[in-house]
């Protein structure tokens, strides 16, 4: 990252050629990113995974809710991780689109052209139905959401059969999300 980011001080972006090339890099990479999130996509839904998944989603913080019961089944939720790893992506580019287009910063491009890559093959989406991972260990589903933000909200989810009882006898939740 570092090295990204000497790199790009030594990039004349003021030719409207290099520029050009960096913007392209850019497209290209979310292309690649796109791509790669379709073709998971399109796995989950050929393998359609119809397993029941229970887990115990935590409740937001400070809001007095109790942690809710999911019961889910694992196609249902490999979609919702993807659609959010899409929404992430649009929103990297909708971030990047205002700041080169609205405030003129250039440098930011080449970097951005790397770390969204980067990310979708290094996420656990990818790990799973592209290379092949079991879904154990740290692939584990529900999987756990390394975020700062994520912690905020309470943790990760959980799986564990005494939480997941816990939650059926006390009412919260259980039925399953359309």
């Amino acid at each position: 990252m570092l090295g990204m980011m000497q790199v790009s001080k030594r990039i004349p972006f003021e030719d409207p050629n290099w520029l050009n090339g960096i913007r392209a890099l850019y497209a290209l990479s979310n292309i690649i990113v796109v791509s790669l999130y379709l073709f998971v996509g399109k796995k989950i839904k050929s393998k359609n995974d119809q397993t029941t998944l229970k887990y115990v989603e935590p409740a937001p913080a400070m809001s007095g809710e109790e942690p809710k019961l999911v019961t889910t089944t694992v196609a249902e939720y490999y979609e919702s991780q993807l659609k959010a790893a899409f929404k992430s992506v649009l929103m990297g580019v909708g971030m990047m689109g205002v700041m080169h287009v609205y405030f003129q910063y250039t440098n930011p491009l080449l970097i951005q052209s790397i770390i969204p890559v980067k990310g979708a093959l290094e996420s656990k989406l990818v790990q799973v139905h592209v290379f092949g991972k079991p879904a154990t260990g740290d692939l584990k589903r529900p999987w756990k959401t390394a975020s700062f933000m994520q912690g905020m909200q309470g943790g990760d989810a959980k799986s564990d059969k005494e939480s997941i009882e816990e939650a059926e006898k006390s009412g919260r939740g259980g039925v399953k999300e359309e």
